[in-house]
């Protein structure tokens, strides 16, 4: 059975109440258990972290064991050269996600130091973006 981690960076933690014109009305903890019926042939597990070296040590931690990571890392995408280079440093293979379309927001956020590193990036497709991440390995 294959094992795939859904690693969500700041903020994420309060999908289902913050700007829900952007990100939706749903929590992610619901979305969650409805991705894990769906996907009953995969292993999902899913950490989220508003601590940046907690991200990291969760990447490092599941880097060589994992067959996937889907990493949304928030604001970090637009700023943290260390998950950048832990992407960069383990052998699992990372889909970054994002829920909405970043390159049609403020433009900070059309830098990424995770995509580099990234077997893909899928933004802009709400939580459906999980799914699409999902279905990519």
């Amino acid at each position: 059975m294959k094992k795939i981690i859904i690693i969500n960076g700041p903020n994420l933690n309060l999908l289902g109440k913050r700007e829900p014109e952007i990100y939706g009305s749903a929590t992610f903890e619901d979305y969650f258990k409805s991705l894990q019926t769906q996907f009953s042939h995969i292993e999902l597990s899913y950490y989220q972290s508003n601590v940046e070296g907690e991200l990291i040590n969760k990447i490092q931690e599941v880097g060589f064991t994992y067959d996937g990571i889907i990493l949304n890392a928030g604001a970090y995408t637009h700023t943290s050269i260390g998950i950048g280079d832990a992407i960069k440093a383990i052998e699992t293979p990372v889909v970054e996600v994002h829920i909405s379309n970043t390159f049609g927001r403020e433009s900070f956020r059309h830098q990424s130091y995770i995509s580099p590193n990234a077997k893909g990036v899928i933004l802009g497709f709400g939580m459906q973006s999980y799914e699409l991440a999902i279905q990519s390995f």
